[in-house]
Protein backbone atom coordinates (compact mmCIF):
# COMPACT_ATOMS: atom_id res chain seq x y z
CA UNK A 1 0.00 0.00 0.00
CA UNK A 2 2.62 2.22 1.01
CA UNK A 3 5.44 3.37 -1.21
CA UNK A 4 9.62 2.68 -0.15
CA UNK A 5 10.66 5.33 -2.29
CA UNK A 6 12.75 8.04 -0.33
CA UNK A 7 11.18 9.74 2.54
CA UNK A 8 9.65 13.07 1.65
CA UNK A 9 10.89 15.09 5.08
CA UNK A 10 8.74 18.64 4.01
CA UNK A 11 6.17 20.36 5.87
CA UNK A 12 7.06 18.69 8.90
CA UNK A 13 8.26 20.94 11.74
CA UNK A 14 10.24 20.16 14.47
CA UNK A 15 12.82 18.20 12.65
CA UNK A 16 12.90 14.07 12.76
CA UNK A 17 12.85 13.37 16.21
CA UNK A 18 9.32 15.29 16.65
CA UNK A 19 8.68 13.24 13.25
CA UNK A 20 9.41 9.58 14.93
CA UNK A 21 7.72 10.63 17.97
CA UNK A 22 4.60 11.54 16.56
CA UNK A 23 4.25 7.94 13.85
CA UNK A 24 5.39 6.21 17.22
CA UNK A 25 2.38 7.91 18.81
CA UNK A 26 -0.24 6.88 16.41
CA UNK A 27 0.74 3.49 15.99
CA UNK A 28 0.32 3.28 19.41
CA UNK A 29 -3.02 5.11 19.69
CA UNK A 30 -4.43 2.74 16.68
CA UNK A 31 -3.69 -0.58 18.08
CA UNK A 32 -4.56 0.46 22.28
CA UNK A 33 -8.08 1.69 20.71
CA UNK A 34 -8.55 -1.14 18.89
CA UNK A 35 -7.44 -3.11 21.70
CA UNK A 36 -9.43 -1.51 24.54
CA UNK A 37 -13.01 -3.35 23.21
CA UNK A 38 -11.49 -6.58 21.65
CA UNK A 39 -13.48 -8.54 23.79
CA UNK A 40 -16.06 -11.26 24.12
CA UNK A 41 -19.99 -10.20 22.94
CA UNK A 42 -22.36 -9.82 25.27
CA UNK A 43 -20.02 -9.08 28.31
CA UNK A 44 -22.35 -6.48 29.58
CA UNK A 45 -26.33 -6.96 28.74
CA UNK A 46 -29.59 -5.48 28.03
CA UNK A 47 -30.77 -2.98 30.69
CA UNK A 48 -27.23 -2.93 31.69
CA UNK A 49 -26.59 0.88 30.84
CA UNK A 50 -24.39 3.58 32.55
CA UNK A 51 -26.78 5.19 34.99
CA UNK A 52 -27.83 8.32 33.65
CA UNK A 53 -25.96 7.69 30.35
CA UNK A 54 -28.46 6.69 26.97
CA UNK A 55 -27.64 5.75 23.20
CA UNK A 56 -28.44 9.16 22.69
CA UNK A 57 -25.33 10.86 24.05
CA UNK A 58 -23.50 8.11 21.87
CA UNK A 59 -25.06 9.12 18.76
CA UNK A 60 -22.00 10.58 15.99
CA UNK A 61 -22.84 13.99 14.72
CA UNK A 62 -24.31 13.89 11.31
CA UNK A 63 -21.14 14.66 8.99
CA UNK A 64 -20.70 10.85 10.40
CA UNK A 65 -23.09 9.36 7.63
CA UNK A 66 -22.71 5.43 6.75
CA UNK A 67 -19.82 4.19 4.20
CA UNK A 68 -18.30 7.79 4.44
CA UNK A 69 -14.90 7.25 6.54
CA UNK A 70 -14.12 3.88 4.26
CA UNK A 71 -14.71 5.92 1.17
CA UNK A 72 -12.27 8.78 2.26
CA UNK A 73 -10.00 5.53 3.95
CA UNK A 74 -9.55 4.50 -0.35
CA UNK A 75 -9.04 7.85 -0.72
CA UNK A 76 -6.23 8.29 1.05
CA UNK A 77 -4.60 4.67 0.13
CA UNK A 78 -5.19 5.78 -3.31
CA UNK A 79 -3.48 9.08 -3.19
CA UNK A 80 -0.60 7.14 -1.05
CA UNK A 81 -0.28 4.69 -4.11
CA UNK A 82 0.19 7.45 -6.22
CA UNK A 83 2.86 8.75 -4.61
CA UNK A 84 0.69 11.78 -3.90
CA UNK A 85 2.09 11.96 -0.18
CA UNK A 86 1.12 15.28 0.91
CA UNK A 87 -2.28 15.30 -0.68
CA UNK A 88 -2.49 11.80 1.51
CA UNK A 89 -1.17 13.07 4.22
CA UNK A 90 -3.59 16.13 4.76
CA UNK A 91 -7.00 13.63 3.64
CA UNK A 92 -5.46 11.35 6.62
CA UNK A 93 -5.40 13.97 9.06
CA UNK A 94 -8.52 15.50 8.33
CA UNK A 95 -10.45 11.46 8.63
CA UNK A 96 -8.36 10.92 11.92
CA UNK A 97 -9.73 13.81 13.12
CA UNK A 98 -13.26 13.20 12.22
CA UNK A 99 -13.22 9.91 13.00
CA UNK A 100 -10.77 9.73 16.04
CA UNK A 101 -12.01 6.26 16.98
CA UNK A 102 -11.23 4.90 13.33
CA UNK A 103 -7.98 3.03 13.86
CA UNK A 104 -7.09 2.54 10.48
CA UNK A 105 -7.65 5.97 9.98
CA UNK A 106 -4.87 6.31 12.56
CA UNK A 107 -2.51 3.52 11.24
CA UNK A 108 -2.56 5.57 8.23
CA UNK A 109 -1.53 9.11 9.46
CA UNK A 110 0.69 6.99 12.02
CA UNK A 111 2.32 5.52 8.32
CA UNK A 112 2.14 8.95 6.35
CA UNK A 113 4.21 10.46 9.42
CA UNK A 114 6.75 7.77 9.57
CA UNK A 115 7.04 7.69 5.60
CA UNK A 116 8.82 11.24 6.02
CA UNK A 117 11.38 9.41 7.99
CA UNK A 118 12.14 6.19 6.93
CA UNK A 119 10.71 3.97 4.14
CA UNK A 120 8.15 1.25 5.01
CA UNK A 121 8.18 -2.26 4.46
CA UNK A 122 4.40 -2.97 5.56
CA UNK A 123 1.19 -1.38 6.69
CA UNK A 124 1.93 -0.45 10.30
CA UNK A 125 5.78 -0.99 10.19
CA UNK A 126 6.37 -0.13 14.06
CA UNK A 127 10.37 0.00 14.43
CA UNK A 128 11.18 -2.99 16.97
CA UNK A 129 12.31 0.24 19.81
CA UNK A 130 8.46 1.70 19.32
CA UNK A 131 7.03 -1.98 19.72
CA UNK A 132 9.59 -4.21 22.00
CA UNK A 133 7.70 -6.14 24.01
CA UNK A 134 4.55 -4.16 24.43
CA UNK A 135 0.86 -4.83 25.07
CA UNK A 136 -2.24 -3.07 24.87
CA UNK A 137 -4.29 -2.75 27.57
CA UNK A 138 -7.93 -4.00 27.74
CA UNK A 139 -11.38 -2.48 28.65
CA UNK A 140 -11.26 -1.06 32.02
CA UNK A 141 -12.56 -4.00 34.55
CA UNK A 142 -11.20 -6.30 31.72
CA UNK A 143 -9.03 -9.37 33.92
CA UNK A 144 -8.31 -10.68 30.93
CA UNK A 145 -4.59 -10.33 29.88
CA UNK A 146 -3.46 -7.33 27.55
CA UNK A 147 -2.55 -8.39 23.96
CA UNK A 148 0.58 -8.02 22.21
CA UNK A 149 0.45 -4.22 19.89
CA UNK A 150 1.90 -7.14 16.91
CA UNK A 151 -1.76 -8.49 17.30
CA UNK A 152 -3.65 -5.65 17.31
CA UNK A 153 -1.53 -4.24 14.50
CA UNK A 154 -2.54 -7.63 12.70
CA UNK A 155 -6.30 -7.72 13.08
CA UNK A 156 -6.04 -3.77 11.43
CA UNK A 157 -4.11 -4.87 8.52
CA UNK A 158 -6.92 -8.03 7.78
CA UNK A 159 -9.67 -5.48 8.28
CA UNK A 160 -7.78 -3.09 5.55
CA UNK A 161 -7.62 -5.96 3.07
CA UNK A 162 -10.98 -6.96 3.45
CA UNK A 163 -12.11 -3.80 2.55
CA UNK A 164 -9.92 -2.80 0.07
CA UNK A 165 -10.47 -6.44 -1.64
CA UNK A 166 -14.29 -6.58 -0.84
CA UNK A 167 -14.06 -2.81 -3.30
CA UNK A 168 -12.16 -4.27 -6.11
CA UNK A 169 -14.25 -7.19 -6.29
CA UNK A 170 -18.02 -5.32 -6.91
CA UNK A 171 -20.55 -7.72 -7.47
CA UNK A 172 -21.53 -7.41 -11.20
CA UNK A 173 -24.12 -4.47 -12.19
CA UNK A 174 -27.83 -5.99 -11.34
CA UNK A 175 -25.89 -8.65 -10.11
CA UNK A 176 -28.06 -10.29 -6.72
CA UNK A 177 -26.87 -13.04 -4.55
CA UNK A 178 -28.51 -17.08 -6.24
CA UNK A 179 -30.40 -17.55 -2.66
CA UNK A 180 -32.56 -14.54 -3.67
CA UNK A 181 -35.01 -16.11 -6.27
CA UNK A 182 -37.89 -13.91 -5.63
CA UNK A 183 -38.73 -11.66 -2.79
CA UNK A 184 -42.24 -10.71 -2.05
CA UNK A 185 -43.37 -7.00 -2.30
CA UNK A 186 -44.16 -6.46 1.25
CA UNK A 187 -40.05 -7.13 1.90
CA UNK A 188 -38.97 -3.82 1.07
CA UNK A 189 -35.22 -4.68 2.05
CA UNK A 190 -33.19 -7.33 1.93
CA UNK A 191 -29.52 -8.47 3.93
CA UNK A 192 -26.88 -10.60 2.81
CA UNK A 193 -23.32 -11.17 3.89
CA UNK A 194 -20.42 -12.44 2.39
CA UNK A 195 -18.24 -13.87 5.34
CA UNK A 196 -15.35 -14.72 3.02
CA UNK A 197 -15.04 -10.70 2.18
CA UNK A 198 -16.18 -9.35 5.47
CA UNK A 199 -19.21 -7.23 3.76
CA UNK A 200 -22.47 -6.83 4.23
CA UNK A 201 -24.93 -6.10 1.34
CA UNK A 202 -28.02 -4.39 1.76
CA UNK A 203 -30.90 -4.35 -1.30
CA UNK A 204 -33.99 -2.39 -1.62
CA UNK A 205 -37.06 -4.10 -3.49
CA UNK A 206 -38.18 -2.40 -5.81
CA UNK A 207 -40.94 -2.56 -8.54
CA UNK A 208 -37.90 -3.43 -11.00
CA UNK A 209 -36.19 -6.58 -8.45
CA UNK A 210 -33.77 -6.49 -6.03
CA UNK A 211 -31.18 -3.23 -6.21
CA UNK A 212 -28.38 -2.63 -4.07
CA UNK A 213 -28.27 0.54 -2.28
CA UNK A 214 -25.25 -0.27 0.00
CA UNK A 215 -22.70 -2.52 0.88
CA UNK A 216 -20.39 -1.76 4.41
CA UNK A 217 -17.66 -3.85 6.47
CA UNK A 218 -18.68 -6.23 8.95
CA UNK A 219 -17.34 -8.55 11.42
CA UNK A 220 -18.48 -12.11 12.63
CA UNK A 221 -17.51 -14.96 15.06
CA UNK A 222 -13.77 -14.96 16.67
CA UNK A 223 -13.41 -18.82 15.51
CA UNK A 224 -15.46 -17.85 12.02
CA UNK A 225 -18.37 -19.21 10.53
CA UNK A 226 -20.91 -22.29 10.37
CA UNK A 227 -22.06 -21.91 14.34
CA UNK A 228 -23.20 -25.07 16.05
CA UNK A 229 -23.61 -25.09 19.59
CA UNK A 230 -23.69 -22.50 22.27
CA UNK A 231 -20.81 -20.51 22.38
CA UNK A 232 -18.89 -21.52 20.01
CA UNK A 233 -18.04 -18.13 18.92
CA UNK A 234 -18.88 -18.76 15.42
CA UNK A 235 -21.36 -16.84 13.12
CA UNK A 236 -24.12 -18.93 11.22
CA UNK A 237 -24.56 -19.71 8.02
CA UNK A 238 -28.26 -20.06 6.06
CA UNK A 239 -30.98 -17.67 5.90
CA UNK A 240 -32.63 -15.67 8.64
CA UNK A 241 -35.54 -12.96 8.94
CA UNK A 242 -34.41 -10.07 11.62
CA UNK A 243 -37.41 -10.36 14.61
CA UNK A 244 -37.09 -7.65 15.96
CA UNK A 245 -35.43 -4.01 16.70
CA UNK A 246 -33.63 -3.06 20.10
CA UNK A 247 -33.50 0.15 20.98
CA UNK A 248 -29.80 1.51 22.18
CA UNK A 249 -31.05 2.90 24.82
CA UNK A 250 -31.83 0.15 26.79
CA UNK A 251 -28.45 -1.58 25.95
CA UNK A 252 -24.70 -1.26 27.30
CA UNK A 253 -22.65 0.89 24.88
CA UNK A 254 -20.85 -1.92 24.02
CA UNK A 255 -23.76 -2.87 20.92
CA UNK A 256 -23.31 1.02 19.99
CA UNK A 257 -26.51 2.22 17.69
CA UNK A 258 -28.45 -0.65 18.58
CA UNK A 259 -29.43 -4.03 17.53
CA UNK A 260 -31.42 -6.24 15.22
CA UNK A 261 -31.33 -10.16 16.17
CA UNK A 262 -32.60 -12.42 14.18
CA UNK A 263 -34.08 -15.99 13.88
CA UNK A 264 -31.56 -17.99 14.78
CA UNK A 265 -31.97 -21.18 15.10
CA UNK A 266 -34.11 -21.59 12.54
CA UNK A 267 -36.18 -24.30 12.12
CA UNK A 268 -33.28 -26.16 9.41
CA UNK A 269 -30.76 -25.28 11.97
CA UNK A 270 -32.63 -27.14 14.79
CA UNK A 271 -33.56 -30.10 12.22
CA UNK A 272 -29.61 -30.44 12.45
CA UNK A 273 -29.57 -30.29 16.17
CA UNK A 274 -27.74 -26.97 15.98
CA UNK A 275 -28.15 -24.82 19.48
CA UNK A 276 -27.37 -20.88 20.62
CA UNK A 277 -29.47 -18.14 20.47
CA UNK A 278 -28.82 -14.28 20.24
CA UNK A 279 -27.51 -13.48 17.17
CA UNK A 280 -27.53 -10.14 16.01
CA UNK A 281 -26.60 -7.59 13.76
CA UNK A 282 -25.00 -4.30 16.30
CA UNK A 283 -22.52 -1.75 16.32
CA UNK A 284 -19.48 -0.85 18.72
CA UNK A 285 -19.05 1.11 21.42
CA UNK A 286 -18.48 5.04 21.24
CA UNK A 287 -15.11 4.73 21.60
CA UNK A 288 -14.64 1.86 18.68
CA UNK A 289 -15.43 2.62 14.87
CA UNK A 290 -14.88 -1.19 13.87
CA UNK A 291 -13.88 -4.12 14.45
CA UNK A 292 -11.53 -7.26 13.67
CA UNK A 293 -12.67 -9.31 10.93
CA UNK A 294 -13.17 -12.19 13.39
CA UNK A 295 -14.21 -10.63 16.74
CA UNK A 296 -17.62 -11.31 17.81
CA UNK A 297 -19.13 -14.37 19.86
CA UNK A 298 -21.17 -15.36 16.53
CA UNK A 299 -23.03 -12.01 15.74
CA UNK A 300 -22.21 -9.33 13.13
CA UNK A 301 -20.68 -5.97 14.23
CA UNK A 302 -20.98 -2.71 12.24
CA UNK A 303 -19.53 0.34 12.57
CA UNK A 304 -22.11 2.65 13.85
CA UNK A 305 -23.00 5.03 10.71
CA UNK A 306 -23.44 1.84 8.76
CA UNK A 307 -25.55 -0.13 11.40
CA UNK A 308 -27.93 3.68 11.51
CA UNK A 309 -28.23 3.70 8.37
CA UNK A 310 -29.60 -0.26 8.37
CA UNK A 311 -31.88 0.81 11.83
CA UNK A 312 -33.86 3.32 9.81
CA UNK A 313 -34.33 1.31 6.48
CA UNK A 314 -35.05 -1.91 7.30
CA UNK A 315 -38.49 -3.48 8.50
CA UNK A 316 -38.37 -6.38 11.29
CA UNK A 317 -40.11 -9.75 10.47
CA UNK A 318 -39.97 -9.34 6.75
CA UNK A 319 -36.25 -8.66 5.79
CA UNK A 320 -34.38 -11.81 4.88
CA UNK A 321 -30.86 -12.20 5.92
CA UNK A 322 -28.81 -14.41 4.10
CA UNK A 323 -25.17 -15.53 5.51
CA UNK A 324 -23.19 -16.74 2.97
CA UNK A 325 -19.47 -18.26 3.09
CA UNK A 326 -18.93 -16.98 0.02
CA UNK A 327 -21.89 -14.90 -2.02
CA UNK A 328 -22.77 -16.22 -5.47
CA UNK A 329 -23.75 -13.42 -7.87
CA UNK A 330 -26.44 -13.81 -10.89
CA UNK A 331 -28.32 -11.99 -12.81
CA UNK A 332 -31.77 -12.57 -11.99
CA UNK A 333 -32.97 -13.87 -15.59
CA UNK A 334 -30.88 -16.91 -14.61
CA UNK A 335 -32.96 -17.72 -11.65
CA UNK A 336 -36.42 -17.69 -13.45
CA UNK A 337 -36.12 -21.50 -14.95
CA UNK A 338 -35.68 -23.03 -10.69
CA UNK A 339 -38.09 -20.23 -9.60
CA UNK A 340 -40.69 -21.88 -12.44
CA UNK A 341 -40.25 -25.14 -11.46
CA UNK A 342 -40.51 -24.50 -7.70
CA UNK A 343 -43.23 -22.64 -8.21
CA UNK A 344 -45.04 -25.52 -9.98
CA UNK A 345 -44.38 -27.59 -6.71
CA UNK A 346 -46.23 -25.24 -4.62
CA UNK A 347 -48.98 -24.90 -6.94
CA UNK A 348 -49.29 -28.24 -6.35
CA UNK A 349 -49.38 -28.33 -2.50
CA UNK A 350 -52.14 -25.04 -2.82
CA UNK A 351 -54.40 -27.28 -5.35
CA UNK A 352 -54.14 -30.32 -3.18
CA UNK A 353 -55.32 -28.17 -0.06
CA UNK A 354 -58.12 -26.30 -2.01
CA UNK A 355 -59.61 -29.65 -3.56
CA UNK A 356 -59.34 -31.29 0.18
CA UNK A 357 -57.25 -34.46 -1.25
CA UNK A 358 -55.39 -35.00 2.00
CA UNK A 359 -54.02 -38.04 -0.25
CA UNK A 360 -51.97 -36.02 -2.26
CA UNK A 361 -51.70 -32.98 0.33
CA UNK A 362 -49.68 -35.19 3.10
CA UNK A 363 -47.47 -37.09 0.17
CA UNK A 364 -45.92 -32.88 0.01
CA UNK A 365 -44.85 -33.65 4.20
CA UNK A 366 -42.00 -35.38 5.17
CA UNK A 367 -41.62 -38.43 7.66
CA UNK A 368 -40.06 -36.62 10.24
CA UNK A 369 -42.32 -33.39 9.98
CA UNK A 370 -42.74 -30.80 13.12
CA UNK A 371 -44.13 -27.03 13.64
CA UNK A 372 -43.85 -25.36 16.03
CA UNK A 373 -43.99 -26.48 19.82
CA UNK A 374 -42.09 -29.77 18.00
CA UNK A 375 -45.63 -30.35 16.85
CA UNK A 376 -45.50 -33.94 14.82
CA UNK A 377 -46.50 -34.35 11.60
CA UNK A 378 -49.97 -36.75 12.56
CA UNK A 379 -50.88 -33.63 15.13
CA UNK A 380 -50.63 -30.88 12.24
CA UNK A 381 -52.11 -33.41 9.60
CA UNK A 382 -55.66 -32.60 11.71
CA UNK A 383 -55.10 -29.13 11.32
CA UNK A 384 -54.52 -29.25 7.88
CA UNK A 385 -57.68 -31.70 7.36
CA UNK A 386 -60.02 -28.64 9.47
CA UNK A 387 -58.37 -25.98 7.21
CA UNK A 388 -59.63 -28.00 3.85
CA UNK A 389 -62.88 -28.30 5.40
CA UNK A 390 -63.20 -24.87 6.18
CA UNK A 391 -62.45 -24.02 2.45
CA UNK A 392 -65.81 -25.64 1.34
CA UNK A 393 -64.69 -25.88 -2.04
CA UNK A 394 -62.92 -22.42 -2.42
CA UNK A 395 -60.08 -22.32 -4.28
CA UNK A 396 -56.68 -21.14 -1.78
CA UNK A 397 -54.95 -18.63 -3.09
CA UNK A 398 -51.21 -17.42 -2.44
CA UNK A 399 -50.07 -14.30 -2.01
CA UNK A 400 -46.91 -11.88 -1.64
CA UNK A 401 -44.67 -15.10 -2.13
CA UNK A 402 -40.80 -15.28 -1.19
CA UNK A 403 -38.67 -18.00 -2.19
CA UNK A 404 -35.30 -18.16 -0.78
CA UNK A 405 -32.49 -21.45 -1.75
CA UNK A 406 -29.96 -22.41 0.33
CA UNK A 407 -27.82 -25.38 -0.69
CA UNK A 408 -25.26 -26.61 1.42
CA UNK A 409 -25.10 -30.83 2.13
CA UNK A 410 -28.56 -30.31 1.23
CA UNK A 411 -30.88 -28.07 -0.99
CA UNK A 412 -33.51 -26.09 0.61
CA UNK A 413 -35.97 -23.61 0.05
CA UNK A 414 -37.64 -21.15 2.70
CA UNK A 415 -40.70 -19.87 1.71
CA UNK A 416 -42.80 -17.18 3.50
CA UNK A 417 -46.72 -16.48 1.43
CA UNK A 418 -50.28 -15.00 2.34
CA UNK A 419 -53.08 -17.67 2.46
CA UNK A 420 -56.41 -15.96 1.21
CA UNK A 421 -59.24 -18.14 0.29
CA UNK A 422 -61.29 -16.68 -2.48
CA UNK A 423 -63.68 -14.16 -1.53
CA UNK A 424 -62.12 -13.32 1.70
CA UNK A 425 -60.08 -10.04 2.61
CA UNK A 426 -57.18 -11.53 4.92
CA UNK A 427 -55.39 -14.73 5.81
CA UNK A 428 -52.58 -15.78 8.07
CA UNK A 429 -48.98 -15.38 6.98
CA UNK A 430 -47.47 -18.94 6.29
CA UNK A 431 -43.50 -20.08 6.71
CA UNK A 432 -42.65 -23.56 5.04
CA UNK A 433 -39.05 -24.96 5.04
CA UNK A 434 -38.52 -27.17 2.11
CA UNK A 435 -36.44 -30.03 1.32
CA UNK A 436 -34.98 -31.81 -2.12
CA UNK A 437 -35.69 -35.26 -1.22
CA UNK A 438 -34.39 -36.70 -4.88
CA UNK A 439 -36.58 -35.39 -7.74
CA UNK A 440 -38.97 -34.79 -5.17
CA UNK A 441 -39.88 -31.22 -2.67
CA UNK A 442 -41.00 -32.08 0.87
CA UNK A 443 -42.19 -30.08 3.42
CA UNK A 444 -40.03 -30.82 6.78
CA UNK A 445 -41.04 -27.53 8.85
CA UNK A 446 -44.53 -24.97 8.66
CA UNK A 447 -46.02 -22.37 10.45
CA UNK A 448 -47.75 -19.35 11.12
CA UNK A 449 -45.90 -16.06 11.51
CA UNK A 450 -48.06 -13.37 11.20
Amino acid sequence: MFSARRPDRSGVPGGSALRRHAAGLAFTLAATSLAAHAQGEKLRHIGQAKPGKTARAATPPAVLRDGLAETRLVEVYRLTGEGRTREALAKAESLARDYPNFQLAQLALGDLLAARVRPLRQMGDVPALAAGDAAAPRAAGDAAAPRPVADVLGELRAESRQRTDALRARPPAGAVPAQFLEIAPRSRHAIAVDASRSRLYLFENTGKGLELVADYYASVGKLGIEKAIEGDQRTPLGIYYITSRLDAAKLSDFYGAGALPINYPSPLDLSRGKTGSGIWLHGTPPDQFSRAPMATDGCLALSNPDLERILRTVEPRTTPVVIARQLQWVQPQSLQPERQKFEAVLDAWRSAKSRGDMQRLLAFYAPGFESYGKMPLADWSRGLEAEARALRGRELQLKDKSYLRWTDTADTMVVTFGEVAAGARTGPVKRQYWMRQGNQWQIFFEGVIG
